[in-house]
């Protein structure tokens, strides 16, 4: 008799798991700084996360310099899991493949250029446990998010289950205009521009956020996550059909952590990325709405997708006429 037979059931040691797709295919070009950027990205990440997480990379057909430094990091167990690509499967396909794999409940899909703050992994984890039935948190707070995948958020407010108002967050600005910078937008001139806050048991939180960065409820990738590959290498609106439509289509909140704890650091390095790492070592251990029209196989029922759209726009319309007249002025 196989010995594993006789023994229990597994006793998961981790909650939380951080799952991070990087694909550089050579050190030329666009991609000269991409190793330099992914490694201190991923320092960033372990010297971050407490004994409650756990690491996944996926290697989606990197050249041999990165699945060498990969194999050192899985053997020094500085990384958990690692999954190997030979070829570029598409950064969205190997990332929900992977969650799909995982087993626990908060995972957090991470593009391999993100450097995170201490701190980061609580503050998520806080905003869990505050607020009702949480969808997704990022640590990254953008300011005109509010109506981005998010009429789930604004239902709630509606019904008045959550205490909302626009407020300034001065301790923003500088970091909220190095993620302006990194995604190509223009900055933000004034320190005092409102942002859309949503409270529940003493705890805040920014309604909305970007997808380079964010915690999602595992139970999203089983029900409302097209089960449908996406074929798509990266971008071509992939990660708003597979993560962002799908949070709000199951009804749950999108928000992101009040405070900035993660940078999107791009293609190439500033000094002021390595005084944040070195901080991290130093402590122990405009509103846009984007229309996207997706295939009619992309989602499990066309007239499922209907109505959420259909639904969306009665929340908005209520939302805007009943709750906010001019939001950020």
């Amino acid at each position: 008799m196989n010995p594993q037979k006789q023994e229990r059931k597994i006793e998961p040691s981790t909650k939380h798991r951080i799952i991070v797709v990087v694909y550089i295919p050579n050190e030329e070009g666009f991609y000269k700084d991409s190793f330099d950027v992914f490694k201190l990205s991923l320092d960033s990440l372990i010297c971050t996360i407490n004994s409650y997480a756990a690491i996944t990379i996926v290697n989606n057909g990197s050249h041999e310099r990165v699945s060498n430094f990969l194999q050192l990091y899985l053997a020094e167990k500085k990384i958990d899991t690692l999954i190997s690509h030979n070829t570029n499967i598409g950064k969205i396909d190997a990332l929900i493949g992977a969650a799909r794999g995982a087993r626990e409940k908060q995972i957090t899909l991470a593009d391999s250029d993100i450097l995170f703050v201490k701190g980061w992994q609580e503050k998520v984890e806080e905003i869990f446990s505050a607020f009702p039935n949480v969808g997704s948190v990022s640590p990254i707070p953008i300011r005109k998010g509010l109506y981005a995948s998010t009429s789930s958020v604004l239902k709630e407010i509606v019904f008045r289950r959550l205490k909302f108002s626009f407020i300034p967050i001065v301790e923003n600005y500088k970091d909220y205009n190095r993620f302006l910078e990194s995604i190509n937008w223009g900055i933000e001139k004034n320190e005092d521009e409102k942002w859309p806050v949503v409270e529940k048991k003493g705890i805040k939180a920014v309604i909305g956020s970007a997808h380079q960065v964010l915690t999602i409820d595992r139970d999203i990738l089983f029900t409302t996550t097209p089960s449908n590959p996406s074929f798509t290498l990266v971008g071509n609106d992939s990660e708003h059909n597979y993560v962002d439509i799908p949070i709000d289509m199951a009804g749950k909140l999108r928000l992101s952590t009040f405070n900035n704890y993660a940078f999107h650091i791009g293609n190439h390095l500033e000094s002021w990325m390595n005084d944040v790492q070195l901080d991290n070592l130093k402590k122990e251990n405009h509103i846009y709405e984007r229309i996207v029209t997706p295939s009619s196989d992309l989602f499990n029922s066309k007239y499922k997708f209907k109505w959420y759209n259909l639904k969306k726009m009665i929340i908005k319309k209520f939302f805007a006429l009943c709750i906010i007249k001019n939001p950020y002025h």
